[in-house]
């Protein structure tokens, strides 16, 4: 009001509007709000009251806030902007950009009591979130403003059809007057009957749609720039036909304060070949006319041209000459409506139909942008043409739908993905289009071969995801319409379709070539087509067809390297699908993947994605499990995986590993999961697994090599080193695993290596094991508080004792073969005898009587096999092993 209050201060929600859809690029860009003030009165602010009667709109100031700091996080209530005003009206249009420029000497400040207060707030989520989680904010009827512009994501069923109008500037003459007119410009949409239609100009969100704008008025210039922007939200419907009437009056500042008219430019919305005006700025032509002139009959000037750059029909009507002009810019925002004419030649393909083979061919040369707007329609327009006449266009329409299945893998259109999702799952009709989808793909697969189409068939091939899916619904739609007909001939179908993609997989190729490209191509998005068969076929019939399309693969390891990685990327997905979580499923898919998985290993290549995809295979196995189909599956682990994983960990382990490289550290984590994936194994394996391992080798050969491994790898596992410090538990595990598996080994060992077949080196191996064992810091249980000490005792017992007993077990069994290990065992059996825990050393020192008779035996001098145990002895407890009490123990020997 003339106080510069709110005309309806009791109505604070006509103030208040929430700025939606901005997204991730706009919040990384500088962003300001902008507020123009207009004052609505006589001409000049200091005239006197009776000098016109007519009010006008004029410039009066600009504010202008950075929100930087509201999208860092800062809070931004209740701050008072600064209004500045132009020091030369001219520069009202670009104010805004001079404020935030700092062009100083453009503007000024309007006057000290002059402020604008605003309170702004950051929220996250789409409307509906927002709504319900800002409830207080929405109970006073806040405005919401949109995106001059589409939203990141356009969903199927979103309706929007918004021409934005600049009214940028004119340039008029004089028209006989010794000064400069005071232009206004008054605008109308009419629509092909001359009507003027009501209420579909919006000047801003919250406030009520109006009939006619009027610009403000910049007080004597005959080339005004306003740059006010409109909102036209024009139904579809109303837009052919109608078109943007604008008219400039000379406003008088006299005392009647006449506004005259002078002149009128127009602008048609839509083109008569249907395609609406184009977005940019349009040079319009000013007609000249008066004040008593009838544009009601909007038909006697509609047949004039309107633009300098465009005219319209053959009229023959004379047009006045003119220099002046006057400059708009549109923009439209429309999921209906396009600009581009093969768009628009595609979606009425109904009305040219000798057009169509034309209009497919033209769709990737369309822009994706274009494409993604209008996908909804451009989907329906395809398969309407598909269901037509699928025996011409089938393989076209195909081409297209690739095309677009593509364009949304593009980053730039990959958001659309969920609107392609929910066109298939809510829009899509295409009952019988399953039969030419799986006819043309299986096409293209059987013609991977001819090199000519090797391009093309990777397009298809990068595709497959969705036409599955499009497959896959159109078949349930098919089968709801018909209660399930022609099921056989569609088991047939895809049947064929995965035996072409089977022999495709099958043929190999010799280093990088265009073949081993386009199986690498499928691969990649094969495992994404199972949920979508899982839709029609059991788990089982699904697990088999996946089965036979991986163990078609090429055995072959020094191909494509890149192929090779695709391939268990592939394996990979395969085991972190749905299908593979069913145990029905996993039985029949586990024996491919661990063939693949073994192939890797034994080449010591993708060392990380193996022991990921083990890791995964581990997960899925519940601990202690007594399910058939759980036991079943860690007997094929087992004699695929067991051998293969402890060489692995040998290979990885003793490789030479230079400190500070990448190497280095991308060995140390893949060693810790393989040696976690060796310890689930054994952790998991029952007597009977145990039994049908030993009893698998063929030869004790392969028996005494195996043995040999396994000790070495736990004695790898039971270094220092392997886990970080504070990993007690973890420790702990781990030799409960190994004491578990030792007592399982320790009697294949007596059976197969004893008496006439005995072998030092494996019990050598066993005994230095046992050893290094018992001698672990993490199992001094001496050295541990009370509580820690009897939480451990109640898990696992004092290994220790187990593996002593072990240990006298062992010996015992060993007879005249004794003395292959004296003295070499006497030290470090003196060593695990010093352990301060009795029942140990019980079991010891038996062992030890027993050694010192051999000893005797072998030298023939009892005193020199004391002394030297007395010296041993002596050497232990200087590095702070026993004490006296066990100098006595001894001489008490």
């Amino acid at each position: 009001n003339r106080n510069g209050l709110p005309k309806c201060p009791e109505k604070p929600e006509r103030h208040c509007s929430l700025f939606v859809d901005l997204g991730s690029s706009e919040l990384r860009k500088d962003i300001y709000i902008t507020v123009h003030i207009i004052r609505i009165g006589r001409m000049g602010a200091g005239e006197k009251k009776n000098a016109c009667n007519v009010q006008y709109r004029r410039p009066f100031g600009c504010a202008v806030l950075s929100i930087a700091d509201l999208l860092a996080g800062d809070s931004k209530d209740d701050l008072v902007l600064k209004v500045y005003m132009c020091n030369t009206e001219s520069d009202w249009y670009q104010i805004h950009e001079n404020i935030i420029k700092k062009l100083n000497a453009r503007y000024n400040l309007t006057g000290s009591n002059a402020g604008l207060a605003v309170s702004l707030q950051l929220l996250h989520g789409d409307i509906e979130q927002i709504r319900r989680e800002y409830t207080s904010r929405f109970t006073h009827g806040v405005s919401i403003t949109r995106k001059l512009g589409f939203s990141n994501i356009i969903m199927p069923g979103e309706m929007r059809n918004d021409l934005y109008i600049t009214v940028e500037r004119g340039e008029f003459e004089k028209g006989g007057k010794s000064v400069a007119r005071n232009v206004e410009v008054t605008m109308h949409v009419v629509d092909s009957s001359g009507q003027i239609l009501k209420d579909f100009i919006s000047f801003g969100s919250g406030e009520p749609p109006a009939s006619e704008y009027h610009s403000f008025v910049l007080y004597h210039n005959n080339c005004p720039r306003w740059a006010e922007l409109l909102k036209l939200p024009i139904p579809v419907d109303k837009f052919r036909g109608a078109h943007i009437r604008c008219e400039f009056r000379h406003c008088s500042t006299k005392e009647k304060g006449e506004k005259k008219l002078f002149g009128f430019s127009f602008m048609p919305l839509m083109q008569e070949n249907g395609r609406t005006l184009p977005d940019g700025t349009h040079e319009l032509i000013v007609h000249k006319c008066e004040e008593n002139a009838n544009l009601q009959d909007s038909g006697r000037y509609l047949k004039l041209p309107f633009s300098k750059g465009i005219s319209l029909g053959n009229n023959s009507q004379a047009v006045k000459t003119t220099k002046e002009s006057f400059w708009i810019t549109s923009f439209l925002c429309s999921t209906k409506l396009t600009q581009n004419g093969d768009m628009l030649d595609l979606l009425k393909w109904r009305t040219h139909p000798d057009k169509i083979a034309g209009c497919l061919s033209k769709l990737k040369e369309i822009d994706g942008s274009e494409i993604v707007k209008f996908l909804q329609d451009t989907l329906d327009t395809l398969f309407g043409i598909l269901d037509e006449n699928s025996q011409k266009y089938g393989s076209k329409v195909f081409d297209c739908l690739v095309h677009i299945i593509n364009l949304l893998q593009d980053s730039k259109f990959h958001h659309f993905k969920p609107v392609m999702d929910t066109y298939i799952e809510s829009h899509f009709a295409g009952a019988l289009a399953y039969r030419d989808l799986i006819k043309v793909l299986k096409w293209h697969i059987d013609r991977v071969t001819e090199v000519e189409l090797h391009d093309h068939i990777q397009e298809v091939l990068k595709a497959q995801e969705y036409i599955f899916k499009y497959i896959v619904q159109s078949r349930r739609l098919f089968s709801i319409a018909t209660g399930g007909q022609n099921e056989e001939e569609f088991r047939c179908c895809i049947q064929e379709l995965l035996m072409s993609v089977r022999f495709f997989l099958s043929q190999e190729s010799k280093g990088t070539s265009a073949l081993s490209q386009l199986q690498a191509v499928f691969l990649s998005s094969f495992p994404s087509v199972y949920s979508e068969l899982l839709k029609l076929f059991d788990v089982r019939e699904v697990a088999n067809l996946v089965h036979d399309a991986l163990g078609s693969l090429p055995t072959v390891m020094h191909g494509d390297e890149s192929l090779q990685a695709v391939k268990l990327q592939s394996i990979g997905k395969t085991v972190e699908s749905h299908l593979y979580t069913n145990p029905d499923s996993r039985c029949i898919l586990l024996p491919v993947v661990l063939h693949h998985l073994h192939m890797h290993l034994q080449e010591q290549k993708d060392l990380i994605m193996c022991a990921r995809i083990l890791s995964n295979i581990f997960c899925l196995i519940k601990k202690n499990s007594s399910e058939k189909s759980v036991l079943e599956e860690i007997d094929v682990i087992v004699n695929s995986l067991l051998d293969i994983l402890l060489r692995t960990i040998l290979e990885i382990t003793s490789r030479p590993q230079p400190s500070g490289s990448a190497l280095r550290l991308q060995f140390q984590d893949v060693t810790g999961e393989f040696v976690s994936c060796l310890l689930s194994l054994l952790r998991q394996m029952t007597d009977r697994h145990y039994q049908q391992l030993l009893d698998s080798f063929n030869t004790k050969e392969d028996l005494r090599d195996f043995l040999l491994q396994i000790f070495t790898v736990f004695r790898i596992l039971i270094r220092p080193e392997m886990f970080p410090k504070d990993w007690t538990v973890m420790r702990l595990v781990a030799n409960n695993v190994i004491i578990t598996t030792v007592l399982y080994l320790s009697d294949a060992l007596r059976k197969n290596f004893l008496n006439e077949n005995f072998d030092y080196k494996i019990w050598d191996s066993y005994f230095f094991l046992a050893v290094i064992f018992i001698n672990q810091l993490c199992l001094q249980l001496e050295m541990f508080t009370p509580s820690k000490k009897k939480k451990v005792l109640e898990k696992y017992g004092d290994m220790r004792v187990t593996m002593g007993c072990e240990i006298f077990s062992m010996w015992q069994n060993l007879g005249e073969h004794k003395l292959h290990f004296i003295p070499a065992l006497i030290g470090p059996f003196l060593e695990v005898t010093l352990i301060p825990q009795p029942d140990l050393r019980n079991v010891m020192i038996p062992i030890f009587h027993d050694m010192m008779d051999w000893e005797q035996r072998r030298s023939g001098n009892f005193k020199q096999v004391e002394a030297k145990l007395i010296d041993k002895l002596d050497s232990l407890m200087s590095e702070g092993k026993g004490d006296e009490t066990y100098r006595e123990l001894f001489n008490s020997m």
